[in-house]
């Protein structure tokens, strides 16, 4: 009898059975856990032109040629030999909330050992380590993180793609017979293929994650008997994984768990690092990128962090433009010494003048990346990544420091180190604009897979370093936002794009994986720099407030009734932020006819943003219906319309305006099972309801 083990929750468990040789068989995955051990690892008979022996199925990562015919998750070689892997001996051990898979390959003299990590949101976590135990080189092709087994039947996913500045649009397919896969060659977790998915099936849903910034595959294989593997893990480039004799290879983690709340959860309480241990509550941030770009004038920022006082905000990010001679983007990143022409008494003018008005200081780097025009890369042109004979390509105006040599990460942590000791910095805005392309090292040997190891490794030593300074991971907006960096900062860009239409769809997909506190959101200047529309204040603000709210606008440009305006609905964001970003509080609805709508939920009080795309194609909007969850607590409540002061309906009737003044009261549970008839808004304009109990 083979031995089982369970890992993981009542309500969502692995299941796996422990074969004497061959890979761990997932007995069940999932709400449906196996309780006993009578039916696992089951033999079963093949068809009559199939193998004599019962051959693995639904297994761990799967590795192919002893009568598994499908996706090896598992896959190397030893100059052409030692192609088959097949474990044996497995031993068992725990660690706290982690299980640990042991076996060897006598044969191919290989290794390996799968973490299994329970947490108490309902989220599993699953990794891999592969061990050289022979006496040659081995040649690692593919190692997953992880498999997750999905049903037989009809099998949808919800997966996200996009570009810059249009980041997590929501796709939905059915599965079919054949291989689903999704791979990114970027050296980031890129804009249009996120390792992120959820799995809608008849009897289950789940959704699956991988904690890895670099080159990811997802690969989604159909079993013989119907059901499916879910596959996540890095992707090699060819010759990318060498391993010496006794070297071992350690895979990102991936993550499953039941729904977005065990998510959240996770994030929340194992994932995330904060300074001093809690999350403090999220300060409302200027940025000056889009209302200053390259053009620094002291007075002029000194003025910018006066008036964002007023208005009150609470932290103030010097983006791009203030080292070097950075006057475009063609030059100096590199050269991160302060510029002398813009800051003749360096930057601690700014620093003081910002800090003695009650605000934090935060500064932007790029500092994986170089200018071919820098003293850097004239310095040490050999510091970029690039393949001998093959031309320097350029993205952005910029190439790519190898990270992965001591000198080169050293000279960034000097100079980070540098601005962060001499200077009251509370907060880093990391950035990354663009894709890897010849990732290669001295050797000429593809380094993507440890370029993103040194990235890491540079993020936890400034951390150590600094552990009072908060990162912000940006990439071109949202091309790095992952599990993987999330565990090194302490928010995300979520799209370079700040028109508000834009970024409902966004932030909406976002939110899928990553609480809506992480997410940055800004309210910018309309025009809006990306897209030319035209929003009112009242739009942009309510899209961005749920989230981590910013302002990416020079607020002496405003006039002073935008001033007092914005001044609201910042006042607004800080006293609803512990009910925002309150862990379970969150609710998001599907958009139904152009009209988007979510929120936060307490005993006694719920905070509705609802917000009309386009133009709804129906007469009447469908009652708005909220989560029976958060229903369910029951009583008698009212509504009360928050901002804006005139909202942008086509019309109402007496009866909508009397509930949106709080005069009419109804049974909460009602909300959920009739719902709220409120009246049509005009496309790109939202508005903030309140419900609470009745007196």
């Amino acid at each position: 009898m083979s031995k089982m083990i369970t890992i993981g929750r009542q309500d969502f468990a692995l299941c796996l059975s422990l074969p004497e040789s061959g890979m761990p068989e997932i007995a069940s995955f999932g709400a449906q856990s196996a309780i006993g051990t009578d039916l696992a690892g089951f033999e079963r008979s093949s068809r009559i032109n199939g193998m004599d022996q019962p051959a693995p199925n639904a297994v761990l990562l799967p590795t192919g040629g002893m009568g598994f015919f499908g996706w090896p998750a598992l896959a190397g070689h030893r100059q052409g030999r030692d192609f088959i892997l097949q474990f044996s001996g497995w031993r068992v051990t725990t660690e706290g909330r982690t299980t640990l898979l042991s076996a060897e390959d006598s044969i191919a003299k290989i290794g390996i050992t799968l973490h299994i990590e329970a947490f108490d949101s309902g989220v599993i976590a699953l990794s891999s380590r592969i061990v050289n135990l022979g006496e040659t080189d081995y040649a690692l092709d593919r190692a997953m993180a992880a498999s997750f087994l999905a049903p037989a039947g009809n099998v949808e996913i919800l997966t996200f793609t996009g570009m810059w500045g249009r980041e997590f649009q929501t796709r939905r397919e059915s599965l079919g017979d054949g291989i689903w896969s999704r791979e990114s060659r970027r050296g980031r977790t890129s804009h249009d293929r996120f390792p992120m998915l959820v799995v809608e099936a008849e009897t289950q849903s789940f959704a699956v994650t991988l904690g890895w910034s670099g080159n990811h595959q997802t690969v989604i294989d159909r079993l013989d008997d119907g059901r499916r593997l879910v596959h996540m893990g890095e992707l090699f480039e060819p010759g990318e994984m060498i391993l010496a004799p006794g070297a071992r290879y350690d895979s990102p983690k991936a993550y499953a768990g039941p729904d977005s709340a065990a998510l959240h959860a996770f994030v929340r309480e194992s994932l995330l690092t904060w300074p001093g241990g809690v999350m403090k509550p999220r300060p409302v941030m200027l940025n000056t990128w889009e209302g200053n770009y390259f053009d620094h004038r002291m007075a002029s920022l000194k003025a910018q962090a006066s008036a964002a006082a007023e208005l009150g905000i609470e932290r103030f990010v010097l983006d791009d433009g203030w080292f070097g001679r950075r006057d475009d983007d063609t030059t100096s990143l590199g050269d991160w010494d302060i510029d002398p022409r813009k800051y003749p008494e360096g930057l601690t003018p700014l620093v003081d003048h910002v800090t003695a008005l009650g605000m934090e200081f935060g500064i932007w780097f790029e500092p994986e990346m170089v200018n071919p025009v820098s003293e850097l890369f004239k310095a040490h042109p050999d510091w970029a990544l690039q393949v001998e004979g093959r031309p320097l390509l350029l993205s952005r105006n910029q190439l790519v420091l190898d990270l992965t040599r001591p000198e080169v990460s050293d000279y960034l942590f000097a100079k980070i180190d540098a601005v962060l000791k001499d200077h009251a910095v509370s907060y880093i805005k990391w950035d990354m604009n663009r894709d890897l392309t010849h990732a290669a090292g001295r050797d000429g040997r593809a380094k993507t897979a440890a370029q993103t190891r040194a990235v890491y490794a540079l993020m936890d030593r400034i951390r150590a370093a600094h552990p009072s300074v908060e990162i912000e991971s940006c990439a071109s907006g949202g091309g790095r936002i992952d599990y993987g960096v999330l565990a090194r900062t302490n928010r995300v860009w979520t799209s370079d794009c700040t028109d508000a239409l834009e970024r409902l769809e966004i932030q909406r997909g976002a939110s899928v994986f990553v609480p809506p506190e992480i997410l940055g959101s800004h309210v910018s200047a309309s025009p809006n720099h990306q897209t030319g529309r035209r929003h009112s204040l009242s739009f942009r603000a309510l899209v961005a407030m749920a989230y981590h709210l910013g302002v990416e606008l020079n607020p002496l440009e405003i006039d002073e009734a935008e001033r007092a305006e914005l001044k609201t609905y910042i006042e607004s964001y800080k006293r609803l932020r512990p009910l925002l970003h309150r862990p379970g509080a969150n609710f998001r609805l599907e958009p139904r006819d152009g009209r988007y709508a979510w929120g936060a939920a307490s005993d006694d009080h719920i905070a509705l943003f609802i917000a009309q795309g386009p133009q709804m194609v129906n007469e009447q909007p469908e009652p708005l219906k909220l989560p029976a969850a958060i229903t369910q607590k029951g009583g008698r409540w009212r509504i009360k319309l928050i901002h804006p002061d005139r909202p942008d309906f086509i019309r109402t009737s007496p009866m909508q305006d009397r509930l949106l003044k709080g005069e009419i009261g109804f049974h909460l549970e009602d909300t959920s099972r009739i719902g709220l008839a409120l009246p049509m808004l005009r496309p790109e304009s939202a508005i903030l309801l309140e419900l609470t109990p009745e007196d």
